[in-house]
């Protein structure tokens, strides 16, 4: 069941990219550090105004209670903030792009955008393509009221059943669901079968490990220790943290005809040379400082059984980390765009 909330172009995607043919992050020598960086006592959020219908509080965070237990992280105003600054920051990564699969904007798209979060996605997919028409679904009942009169929101878990008798879509878009799916196979095949034919979907996700191409991040830096930890106690409530490795087999174990991966370079901290990347590298080292709390809170309390200062102590130690630009460190990032034979 589906509860409705409200109512309401790129370019043609490169062909994919050849991972051997992607070139080291240069670092940017002459950084000069700023002091304000990251201060402990800013929030960098902006949040959208938000109508959250069912919540629960724990952790000093506000979380859904609509299938409770199954979204690890918080849906308040400082989390908003910090969806819509990842949104920008895999915008950006994209060269300013929402997506990458050619799909064909020159005529009337049903799109659906699974777990859409603050909806910005949804709302900017809309405004691109007013044909369309965008149907965003999520847990929590937090996107805005002002959106495109072609957009709509619904609560809806896209791990139980999918209505049969609904429209087929042309587009199902995918992003930044690590940790939140318990079978990722399943989902996928019920994504193909509610894809029209020749219709397309699209996977976006880091691979949640990281690594610097100079040696800088150490195996016991405390971003590397948190990725780490995040991904056992994903594992122990079996909601793997890691799924962007595996896109591309269940797209092909799902029955998608034609599949193309994307991988890019994802730094965290201001330190590449790029300005495109130097600007999304600084906003994902706000994502780690600002959002270590979020990240950690019931995984490491709930899961984990961190004591509450324990916590406290190495979320520290992952603000300070953060803020160091002599540590380089990437995730690799996955665009993996599948196409349902026609």
């Amino acid at each position: 069941m589906t509860e409705e909330v409200k109512s309401s172009s790129p370019p043609p995607a490169a062909a994919a990219q050849d991972p051997e043919a992607v070139i080291e992050v240069e670092v940017d020598d002459d950084i000069d550090y700023d002091p304000t960086y990251g201060d402990e006592n800013s929030t960098g959020s902006t949040s959208l105004g938000s109508s959250a219908l069912r919540y629960e509080f724990k952790h000093g965070r506000r979380y859904h209670s609509y299938q409770a237990g199954q979204y690890s992280w918080p849906n308040d105003d400082t989390e908003q903030g910090r969806l819509d600054m990842i949104h920008h920051v895999f915008y950006r990564l994209l060269e300013d792009r929402l997506y990458l699969a050619p799909i064909n904007p020159d005529r009337g798209l049903k799109v659906l955008d699974i777990g859409t979060g603050t909806g910005l996605w949804a709302i900017e997919m809309g405004d691109q393509h007013p044909g369309a028409v965008v149907v965003g679904n999520d847990l929590s009942p937090i996107q805005p009221d002002w959106v495109p009169p072609n957009v709509r929101f619904i609560v809806d878990d896209v791990e139980l059943d999918w209505v049969e008798e609904q429209d087929k879509y042309d587009f199902i878009h995918c992003r930044y669901m690590a940790g939140s799916i318990k079978d990722w196979p399943r989902l996928v095949r019920q994504i193909h079968a509610h894809l029209k034919p020749g219709g397309w979907a699209e996977f976006q996700e880091s691979v949640n490990v990281l690594y610097s191409e100079d040696g800088s991040l150490k195996p016991d830096d405390p971003m590397a220790l948190m990725m780490t930890h995040l991904t056992v106690a994903c594992d122990k409530i079996g909601r793997t943290m890691d799924p962007a490795p595996s896109f591309r087999r269940w797209a092909e174990d799902a029955g998608f005809a034609r599949i193309t991966e994307d991988r890019r370079k994802l730094p965290i901290g201001g330190w590449p040379r790029d300005p495109r990347l130097k600007e999304v590298g600084t906003l994902m080292g706000f994502n780690f400082i600002e959002g270590v709390a979020a990240f950690t809170a019931v995984l490491f309390c709930d899961v984990l059984g961190w004591s509450r200062e324990e916590v406290e102590v190495f979320n520290a130690e992952v603000r300070k980390a953060s803020k160091n630009l002599d540590v380089h460190p990437i995730f690799d990032f996955l665009v993996v765009s599948a196409q349902k034979a026609e």
